[in-house]
C-alpha cells in the first residue's frame, strides 16, 4: 500500500512539474532570444510596444506570484500546525471574534495592490497609445477582410496583401511604422506577438497602433478575433527590411504589373473570366477590390493569407479548389479546365 502511494505521489509530482518545467524552459529560452521566432512568441519582444507589454506582464506575475506564495504558505502552515492529533480532546477551541488589525490588513493591502497594478497598467497603456508620431514614420493602412489582410501605403502608392513590409528601426535612426486599422466586414484583430499587443479592427470604428521593430527578419502573426469559418487561417507576416531592402521593395511594388507576351494566353484567361470582379492588376482592366491585389503576387512568399507557400503547384491547387487549403474560404472554385489553369498560373508567376 505504501509503495502504491509513493508511486502515485511521484506520478503526481511529474504531472504537476512537467508543465512548470516546460513553461520556465520556454521563458528562459525566450529571455535570450534575439530577432524573429519561428512561431509567435510574447516572450521574445522585438519592438517597443511588445517590450513594454512583456515588462508589465512580468511585474504583474511577480505581484500575483507573491500573493499566491504568501496565501499558500499561510494555508499550508495552518493545515499542518493545527491539524487534528490523536491526543486532542473533543472540546471546542477558544473562539475569537473580531480583530481590527487583521480586518485592516486584509482590506488595506489588497487595495494598495490593486492601485499599484492599475497605475502601472495605465502608464503602459498611455505610453503606447499616446506615443508621439515622428515625421519620418511610415504610414500603413491595414484593412481586415474575411479572411485576408490588405495593406495600403498611402504616401507610397502601394497596395499589397498578407505580407507587410516595414523598415527596421534603430536607436540612431528610429523609423516607426504607424498602422491605421480598418475592417471591411466583421471584427478582426491585428496581432504580431513579437511586435505589439492585440488591436481590434472594428467596422466603422478605426483604431491605431504602431511598431518599431529593431531586428530584421520575418515576424509571424494572425487574426486574434474570431471572424468566421477560416479565422484560424487568417495569417500574416511582417517583413522587417534594412533601409536598402525596403527601398528596393518599394520601387518594385510601385511598378505596374508585368506584361510578358509569352504568357498572353494566361492573361487572356484572367481578363475574360470572373477573376477581374474581385482582383486588381495594374496595367490591365482588372480593378476588383473584393480580393487581394495581384499586381505583384509572384513576389510574395505565401498565398491564401499564409495558408500555403507560393509555388506553382500550390497556386494551381488554390485556383482549382480553394477549399483544398482553406475550407470555407470566400473565393469560389473557378471551374476552369486544366489547360486554362496552367496558363493562368504561368501568367500569375510572372507578376513580380
Amino acid at each position: 500500500m505504501k509503495l502504491r502511494k509513493r508511486e502515485h505521489g511521484a506520478k503526481a509530482i511529474r504531472v504537476i512539474s512537467l508543465p512548470a518545467l516546460c513553461f520556465f524552459a520556454m521563458a528562459a529560452r525566450a529571455a535570450w532570444a534575439d530577432g524573429p521566432e519561428a512561431t509567435p512568441s510574447i516572450f521574445a519582444p522585438a519592438s517597443t510596444p511588445a517590450s513594454n507589454i512583456l515588462d508589465l506582464s512580468w511585474f504583474v506575475l511577480a505581484i500575483t506570484g507573491g500573493i499566491f506564495v504568501s496565501v499558500g504558505g499561510l494555508l499550508a502552515y495552518a493545515v499542518i500546525r493545527y491539524r487534528a492529533r490523536a491526543t486532542d480532546d473533543d472540546s471546542e477551541p477558544p473562539q475569537i471574534y473580531g480583530s481590527t488589525q487583521v480586518e485592516l490588513a486584509w482590506t488595506v493591502i489588497p487595495i494598495l495592490i490593486v492601485v499599484v497594478l492599475f497605475l502601472t497598467t495605465a502608464r503602459i497603456i498611455f505610453a503606447i497609445q499616446d506615443a508621439p508620431k515622428p515625421q519620418v514614420a511610415l504610414d500603413v493602412t491595414v484593412v481586415g477582410h474575411q479572411y485576408w489582410w490588405e495593406f495600403r501605403y498611402p504616401k507610397l502608392g502601394i497596395v499589397t496583401a498578407n505580407e507587410l513590409h516595414v523598415p527596421v528601426s534603430t536607436r540612431l535612426e528610429p523609423k516607426p511604422t504607424f498602422l491605421h486599422l480598418l475592417s471591411a466586414d466583421v471584427d478582426h484583430s491585428f496581432w504580431v506577438p513579437q511586435l505589439a499587443g492585440k488591436t481590434d479592427l472594428i467596422p466603422n470604428h478605426p483604431n491605431d497602433t504602431w511598431i518599431d521593430p529593431y531586428h530584421t527578419g520575418v515576424y509571424v502573426g494572425q487574426c486574434a478575433q474570431f471572424c468566421g469559418v477560416e479565422h484560424a487561417k487568417m495569417l500574416l507576416r511582417v517583413y522587417v527590411d534594412t533601409p536598402e531592402e525596403f527601398d528596393a521593395w518599394v520601387k518594385q511594388q510601385q511598378r505596374p504589373g508585368e506584361q510578358d507576351a509569352s504568357v498572353a494566353a494566361g492573361r487572356h484567361v484572367f481578363e475574360t473570366e470572373a477573376c477581374t470582379n474581385c482582383h486588381r492588376i495594374t496595367g490591365t482592366a482588372a480593378a476588383g477590390t473584393f480580393g487581394p491585389d495581384l499586381t505583384h503576387l509572384a513576389s510574395r512568399t505565401t498565398i491564401a493569407s499564409g495558408a500555403a507557400r507560393n509555388t506553382a503547384e500550390n497556386l494551381h491547387a488554390w485556383i482549382e479548389d480553394p477549399d483544398h487549403f482553406k475550407p470555407g474560404a470566400l473565393m469560389p472554385a473557378m471551374q476552369l479546365n486544366e489547360e486554362q489553369i496552367n496558363e493562368l498560373v504561368a501568367y500569375l508567376n510572372t507578376l513580380h
